[in-house]
């Protein structure tokens, strides 16, 4: 059930009754005829669009195309640091937001096992990878993409093959008031909680004994849970920490 107390769903005319019902109840927000005054999640043919403030959001692997394709995907910092000479590597995204990264990962041959608490983001995410898969240039990479809705500190130790990576991108509070982050994506950090239990979410990562844990931070962010990495790769905004097991 959602934490946002204006959230309405909005369901249109040629959306059967039951999906809109299943929706509600599963997100636990009233059907409504017109758009709420706060965020409305918005059922057409289109898919399922995130609605507020005078912005709309929705999903859009094909965004990313240009990123994976034409020999650019291998200069991607995170598949850099991924890089790996296991076969059939798997990953674990812990909190997987709107999965992009998770999409560079299965683009890089991961298989990527990918967590998302909040009920609406991961209705957000489960509707990208449904129209991704409806594409010939993504059906191969996200089928390799597996959502789970959920705790990942408690889902963690059931992924059913051993982790070569644990990737995490907690929501950090400061990331609200960057002038980087996209317009639209503000309508989904409406929605996400800064992590509170970090000790805890390092030491599920750590359980499942992967190679390396993977954590993307704001640029000039302490490390998550006072932890210090084997070694850091930075970016313009943002750094990676790496801790290798």
């Amino acid at each position: 059930m959602t934490d946002f107390p204006d959230l309405v769903i909005a369901a249109g005319a040629d959306v059967p009754r039951e999906e809109a019902l299943a929706l509600s109840q599963h997100i636990g927000a009233p059907l409504s005829d017109v758009p709420g005054e706060g965020l409305t999640l918005t059922l057409d043919q289109s898919g399922l669009s995130l609605v507020g403030y005078g912005l709309r959001f929705q999903g859009d692997y094909t965004e990313l195309l240009r990123r994976i394709s034409g020999g650019r995907l291998n200069h991607e910092m995170l598949v850099k640091i991924a890089k790996t000479k296991t076969e059939h590597p798997v990953a674990i995204d812990a909190a997987a937001g709107m999965g992009e990264d998770a999409l560079l990962l299965s683009a890089a041959g991961y298989t990527v096992y990918l967590f998302e608490q909040d009920p609406v983001i991961a209705a957000l995410l489960k509707d990208t990878i449904r129209r991704a898969k409806q594409n010939p240039e993504l059906k191969e990479i996200v089928g390799r993409m597996h959502l789970t809705e959920g705790d990942s500190i408690e889902l963690m130790a059931t992924v059913p093959e051993q982790p070569e990576l644990v990737y995490l991108d907690p929501m950090f509070p400061a990331r609200r008031k960057s002038g980087l982050i996209n317009k639209k994506l503000q309508l989904i950090q409406k929605l996400e909680q800064p992590c509170a239990q970090e000790e805890e979410l390092l030491a599920a990562a750590i359980a499942v004994h992967p190679r390396k844990i993977v954590i993307k931070r704001p640029l000039h962010s302490p490390f998550l849970a006072d932890k210090k990495p084997g070694y850091t790769v930075k970016g313009k905004a943002i750094r990676y920490d790496v801790i290798v097991l």
